[in-house]
């Protein structure tokens, strides 16, 4: 039973999962420490001051939080705003495989093939 559960958690990228989802927490602990201690103050410069996070509308004996809303969406957008910028930063794009046209439908194949996927036609690898 411990082979199978071990061989579950390697086949199945378990672990590097965990891992990521350690990773990921962390991250976010910086990010958002980045964002309250960082950016905030000066977007608090930018917006209007007073006591707009407790702003609230109340429609019978319900009492809607708009203010505590906007608040947090607003910090959503930066902290998304600053994840995005430091993925840019760190991942690099995907390699591509260098490609030809095929002579006969103009489709994109792979340099190396000899047959079109597209067309089925012969075509020459290309040196």
């Amino acid at each position: 039973m411990w082979k199978d559960f071990r061989a579950f958690l390697l086949k199945e990228n378990v672990l590097a999962l965990a891992i990521a989802v350690v990773l990921g927490a962390a991250l976010g602990k910086v990010v958002t420490a980045l964002v309250d201690d960082f950016i905030m103050p000066i977007v608090a410069v930018a917006v209007p001051g007073g006591s707009w996070r407790t702003m609230t509308i109340d429609a019978g004996p319900v009492r809607f939080l708009v203010g505590d809303f906007l608040g947090h969406l607003i910090n959503f957008l930066i902290v998304g705003f600053v994840v995005w910028r430091i993925s840019k930063a760190f991942m690099k794009p995907a390699a591509t495989a260098p490609t030809q046209a095929c002579p006969y439908c103009r489709m994109q194949v792979d340099k190396q093939a000899s047959k079109c996927p597209h067309c089925t036609s012969q075509i020459a690898i290309a040196a």
